[in-house]
Order: C-alpha cells, then structure tokens, then sequence
C-alpha cells in the first residue's frame, strides 16, 4: 500500500513511534510518505520506500500565528494527489485528525477518496483534548476518521468516558525494536559508572511536571543511605532545574548524573539494575518497556495504562502516585535480593517480548486494509 503519515517529528513518544511504525511498515514493502514541517529525528537513513514532504507554514505579517493546520491540509491533499495514497494515518489527534478531515473533503470534492485511521496517544486525549476550545474539534474528527486506534486500554476507555465518541476504538499497542533495545554486554561501561559496584538506577523523561522527577530523587535518596547506589536523570526539560536544586538540597549529587537528551539510551538501560516512572499519568509507558526489554525492573505508579505493562511483583511493582516511601520500599527489596532480581529481569523481557514489532505490525495492516477496503490477509 502507499500510506501517508502524519506525527510530530519531536522526541515525543507519538513521533518515535510514528516513525517507527514507518519505517517497519516500508521493511514490508509498503511505500511510506511522511508528511510534517520537519524530518522526524528517528527518520535517519535513506530507504527506497520511505519519503518525506516537508510542511511549509506561511509567515505572511498578518498572521500572529502561521496557520499550520491549513498548510498541512493543502500538503495532504497534494501528497495524496500526486503520490496515490491508499489511506492516511494520523498520529495524535490535535491538530492531524482536523487536518485529515479537511484534506478528505477536498480530495473527495476532486473525486479521490482517503481513508484516514487516527491514533491516540496521550495528552490528545487526557490533557490538551478537553480543553474547551479544542473539545467539540477532537470529537468530531475522531468521529469522522475511518479507523480509530489507542495506544492503551485504559486510554480508550478514557476516550470514551470524556468525549462523545461513536466510533470503535481498536486498542493496538505500542511496541519494541528489539533489534535496538536489547541487554549488552556493557560491562567496562558499568564500571565507569559504578566502579565501586554500585546499584544503577535510571529514569527516562522529558522532564514535564507530570513525570514527577522529584520523585525520583526522593526515592533514589532513601535507597542510597541504604545500599551503595547510582542515578541516571536521562533528559530534559521543565522540571530538570528543581530537581538538581532538590539533589544539592539532599546532598546526592555526587551520586546522581544529569545526562541530558541521549539518542543512545539503549546502552544506559543495558547497564542498568531499575527503571523509575513515577508518573502522574502514563497513557502507555512506552519509555518503561523500552527498560523491559533491556531486561530492567520497572517500579512505577499505577495509573493509566502501567498497570498494562508492567506486572506488580512479576515485572517490577506498581505503587500509588506519590507513595515514594512504597516505591522505595519495593526498590530496596530487589536490590537486596541478586535472585530475586535475576527473576525479575528475566520476567521483564518476556512481557516485552510480548510488544515486538512483529507481533504489532500485523495488527496495523490488518485495519489498513479494513478502512481502505482492500481485503484482509489471513
């Protein structure tokens, strides 16, 4: 098939998966036409049936604010146009499924048809999508979309319980390159890190309130005045200033790393002994699997859809938001335990294993086909 693309080209989890989806879709022998106002970061290599259509938005002066929507409409019509696109697949609702809207009734004006199949990742739905000024725009345009899909359970039922949507939504999860995210033999790396033996401990994020990184910290300084014990703050953002205030205030600096954005984080995670994801909200937890199929214990909060992932007491342990006595607890349990850690590691990857892009990908092309009437592959 030819399949257009819509996403955030950012470190965001919907671009990353998005770009994902792409490229393993274009392994298949689909052609894939990526549309955004920026080359995705993950889209880093040339292949013969990936391609990209820059999004250009007009800085005309009367426009306090460049009218994206428009312009990725206009570039949706002409991609599908010129390209033959079987069917489009938005990623995140606000703006694309809009976008997507307007480009089908433009294209079927001309008498071209595009199914559009809109995914759900997040904050479309459980933050910015409730807004007032957004709510009645993300209902009808999920409502207008051919195939709607949830990255989660529980963001479906979310979808549902907030918005007056009619449609069937299709939980299709999010999903693993194992041929990325695999446990290393790092061990001079471990030693840099750790050289006296210490426990690794690590956290992933971009560093938004809702990650509650000071968490992390929090925990992190209980399980260090227990065991020898190293931190790894992977990312940036918003919260980041505070919790370097709070580890100087707790005096565990010399035992936490700032890392920054790192592209290579699959190799941070393969020396690594726990993950943290102490969230407010987790629609999926994408960043938790990827440490899950390192073959790294996952101790987070049980909201959203975590509870999906990761096992309490199988795969790491789930705790309420903000009970970090309880996460530290939990994490001092493994820690202390080489077995039942080597138990826990083992049963980690096996859930992922479960997440595998081979195991996902099908689940994809079986809707596609579905929306754009192309019969179904048994």
């Amino acid at each position: 098939m030819k399949i257009g693309i819509v996403c955030y080209p950012t470190y965001g989890g919907s671009g990353v998966v998005a770009t994902e989806l792409g490229k393993a879709l274009a392994d298949r022998g689909h052609k894939v036409h990526f549309i955004t106002y920026r080359q995705p970061f993950r889209l880093d290599s040339f292949h013969e049936n990936l391609f990209y259509h820059e999004v250009a938005s007009s800085n005309y002066p009367l426009f306090e604010y460049p009218p994206y929507e428009t312009a990725l409409a206009g570039k949706i019509v002409d991609v599908a146009r010129f390209e033959g696109l079987d069917l489009l697949h938005v990623h995140y609702a606000i703006p694309h499924a809009a976008a997507a809207y307007m480009a089908k009734q433009i294209l079927a004006s001309q008498g071209h048809h595009l199914p559009v199949v809109t995914t759900l990742h997040g904050t479309d739905i459980t933050l910015v999508g409730r807004d007032e000024s957004f709510e009645p725009v993300v209902t009808f345009s999920i409502n207008q979309s051919d195939g709607v899909t949830s990255v989660s359970e529980w963001l479906k039922q979310e979808t549902y319980a907030h918005f007056r949507v009619t449609r069937e939504i299709n939980v299709i999860p999010n999903f693993i390159d194992f041929s990325r995210f695999k446990k290393l033999n790092k061990e001079h790396f471990r030693k840099a890190i750790a050289p006296n033996g210490e426990k690794i401990l690590i956290h992933t994020s971009n560093f938004r309130k809702v990650k509650r990184v000071n968490d992390v910290v929090l925990v992190f300084d209980q399980i260090r005045k227990v065991i020898p014990a190293k931190l790894l703050l992977i990312g940036d953002g918003p919260e980041r200033q505070g919790a370097e205030r709070l580890c100087r205030e707790l005096g565990t600096c010399d035992s936490i790393s700032f890392l920054g954005k790192q592209e290579a984080v699959e190799e941070l995670l393969a020396v690594s002994d726990l993950f943290f994801m102490p969230s407010d909200s987790e629609s999926f937890g994408l960043a938790a699997l990827e440490a899950m199929a390192c073959q790294v214990p996952v101790i987070s909060t049980d909201t959203g859809g975590l509870p999906e992932i990761n096992l309490h007491g199988v795969t790491g342990f789930l705790a309420p938001v903000g009970d970090i006595d309880a996460m530290a607890r939990y994490s001092l349990q493994l820690l202390r335990d080489d077995e039942m850690l080597k138990r826990f590691r083992a049963a980690a990857y096996e859930q992922a294993l479960r997440f595998k892009i081979e195991n996902v990908l099908p689940q994809y092309e079986a809707l596609y086909r579905k929306v754009a009437g192309v019969e179904v592959e048994v």
